[in-house]
């Protein structure tokens, strides 16, 4: 009988447990490294695996009118720990999915302490992992500790790993009102206006130079209109004899053209604030959002330059990261990506090619995002892919019927519905074909 190699799994949480689960359940062995109770950190109070260190909410469960739900529904169908514990663990919280965090912790805990192929060290791995291990899931998330991180950081020749991002909102594009918005570039350049940096953006502490909107709007009356939203260059064809008093530019933000970035927006409101405020602003006012705004400390690559399509690092392909460190935000979407990595990584060990998920589906359009659904945008920065929550922008458009069953013509919030539904039922239709043709060729 054939030896099978050990794969190294370091970071218990989330990601590192589905991610050993998914190789274990695959016959791989796992060496789980986790560096609690050896080193603790601020966040946890416990040594238990898959701590949940914030709410204990997994979001919405509904697998046909909300993306995280359909994200549910494909872990259910991969076999995934983290959603089989959630849902022994459920509390009653409506809509959403929401679990007794000490009885869920447990449960996932017990599982990997239990299964004959996963050995969980408790360690802290401190700098790079040993050159004899070959394959190494990094599942570290935004409490890496320190000594990976620089280690990290001198292997990709990138500058910082945390960042004190000024996120600025994203809008589904189908939501804004075209009768009153446009498409033109400032001037007419190709590729847009570069803005020189402004006098108070080079001593802001803000990421990037990046002051919320509502601070730049308190120094003044005119201060927004000479700043993210100058007027100048531009026309409006629908009233080209009018000169704009200001204008909201919304910026492209992924591949598809199913999302766009509102340029300057970065905000401290809340999001019952945000949400408000800005469907005052014309051609917004039915906007949904993909994304709001905030400003917070973050700790994640720049993944769409630094890793491939299997979540490898591109300079050691040896390494293969999964979590929040990829560029993705939430429990879920942590959790899936590292059942992502375990079984490419499995695919890998035992002597196959990492098979992806298609990009119609919910693990396919994160995965898409993470790797390669991002525009870089030079003149936003040296930094401009940031973490993102499963939403329905990430997925590829499909077109639906413009009437119901009844037919009439879908309208508004119908229409949205529907074509929510419709890319759902293709995400659990795609994913089915796709476990079942990933079982055939194990």
């Amino acid at each position: 009988m054939v030896r099978v190699e050990p794969v190294h799994v370091i970071g218990g949480g989330l990601a590192g447990s589905e991610a050993a689960w998914q190789l274990a359940t695959r016959g791989v062995p796992v060496i789980l490294h986790e560096m609690r109770p050896v080193r603790t950190t601020d966040a946890h109070h416990t040594e238990a695996l898959a701590e949940l260190v914030c709410s204990n909410s997994f979001r919405s469960d509904d697998p046909q009118g909300n993306a995280v739900g359909v994200l549910h529904a494909e872990m259910r169908r991969a076999g995934s720990l983290i959603l089989r514990c959630a849902d022994a663990n459920q509390v009653p919280a409506g809509g959403a999915l929401a679990v007794d965090r000490v009885g869920f912790a447990q449960a996932v805990t017990d599982a990997l302490e239990s299964h004959p192929l996963v050995d969980i060290r408790r360690e802290e791995i401190a700098g790079l992992p040993p050159a004899e291990w070959d394959k190494v899931i990094v599942a570290t998330g935004p409490l890496t500790s320190p000594a990976l991180a620089a280690a990290v950081l001198d292997l990709t020749g990138e500058t910082a790993l945390a960042f004190f991002d000024a996120i600025a909102p994203i809008v589904h594009f189908d939501s804004i009102d075209m009768s009153k918005a446009w498409f033109q570039s400032r001037y007419d350049k190709v590729g847009g206006d570069k803005a020189p940096v402004r006098d108070f953006e080079a001593n802001t502490p803000y990421f990037d130079g990046c002051l919320p909107i509502e601070v730049m709007a308190e120094r003044g009356r005119e201060t927004l209109r000479f700043g993210p939203l100058k007027p100048v260059g531009l026309t409006n064809p629908h009233q080209p004899d009018v000169k704009p008093h200001a204008i909201i530019q919304l910026r492209q933000d992924n591949k598809l053209g199913t999302l766009y970035n509102m340029v300057g927006f970065q905000t401290k409101l809340r999001h019952g604030e945000q949400v408000r405020v800005f469907r005052t602003i014309p051609g917004l006012e039915q906007a949904e959002f993909a994304r709001l705004g905030g400003l917070h400390r973050n700790t994640y690559l720049n993944s769409p330059r630094l890793l491939d399509g299997t979540l490898r690092l591109k300079v050691d392909p040896r390494l293969r990261f999964a979590g929040q460190i990829t560029g993705c935000e939430g429990y879920v979407e942590s959790a899936a990506t590292g059942l992502l990595a375990g079984r490419f990584a499995a695919a890998e060990r035992l002597g196959g090619e990492p098979d992806l998920p298609p990009v119609t589906t919910a693990h396919g359009a994160l995965l898409g995002h993470i790797t390669g659904g991002h525009i870089e945008v030079i003149d936003a920065g040296p930094r401009s892919f940031q973490p993102m929550n499963i939403n329905f922008g990430l997925f590829p458009p499909l077109d639906i019927s413009p009437k119901g069953a009844d037919g009439k013509r879908l309208r508004g919030s119908e229409k949205t519905l529907a074509k929510k539904k419709a890319i759902a039922a293709r995400a659990l239709a795609d994913m089915d074909s796709w476990l079942d043709s990933t079982q055939k060729a194990a």
